[in-house]
């Protein structure tokens, strides 16, 4: 009898601390791998962190946002410019909408939401071994690192500053495309003259978000000339 109960009051303990180790979701909201498997065009609710802010225009936000398991592109989610300003970073929201793509990009689109009480500010996660790999995607929209890139050219939309900034980046002979979204920090002069500026073959940690488009296109927040 003693060694049924020990055995009953070891397995109430570890799943008391399975319990600790995972984030609870409030009721109706999707884990990150609920969300990634639903279909596209189908509602969706989630509990995310704010990460970065990229535009607000006719009460309308474009966001990055994460929780410790994926990232969640959040384009043009109603937002009041009040709001707005409550989007800072880590902010937890409740966010509704629909589950979409574009040219590979998978996003929440026509989509409202609420702050909640929590913060979360993710580090970036170093993805440089799945540069070219099918891996590479299920990184979708999270804040990530490449390591000791090799520039091999530099160039603006509509060939001028004063828009985004085309990176191409190399990694044990491969090409790359990166871009400095001007609507995300163009606004930082500092950075957006720093890339700008980079040269040929100068070797560069970067960060970013991984957006997608037609294949992996992250977005600069960060570049470190080695």
């Amino acid at each position: 009898m003693k060694r049924i109960l020990a055995l009953v009051l070891a397995a109430t303990m570890v799943l008391a601390f399975a319990g600790c180790g995972a984030e609870k979701k409030g009721e109706g909201v999707l884990t990150y791998a609920e969300y990634d498997a639903a279909a596209l065009d189908t509602q969706v609710t989630v509990e995310t962190y704010v990460q970065a802010k990229q535009s607000w225009w006719d009460n309308k936000a474009t966001v990055y946002t994460q929780d410790k398991d994926g990232g969640y592109f959040l384009y043009n989610m109603t937002c009041s410019e009040a709001d707005y300003e409550k989007l800072t970073p880590g902010a937890k929201i409740k966010v509704t909408g629909y589950k979409s793509e574009w040219s590979g990009e998978v996003e929440i689109v026509d989509a409202t939401f609420e702050v909640e009480n929590g913060n979360y500010v993710a580090k970036p996660e170093d993805v440089t071994s799945l540069l070219g790999k099918d891996e590479l995607i299920k990184k979708q929209n999270k804040l990530v690192s490449f390591k000791d890139m090799t520039v091999v050219n530099v160039s603006y939309k509509n060939d001028e500053p004063g828009d985004d900034i085309y990176v191409t980046l190399s990694k044990d002979g491969n090409n790359y495309d990166f871009c400095l979204e001007y609507y995300l920090n163009g606004s930082d002069e500092a950075f957006y003259n720093t890339v700008g500026g980079l040269t040929a073959g100068t070797v560069v940690d970067v960060e970013g978000f991984l957006y997608w488009y037609e294949g992996a296109n992250p977005h600069i927040t960060k570049v470190t000339v080695k």
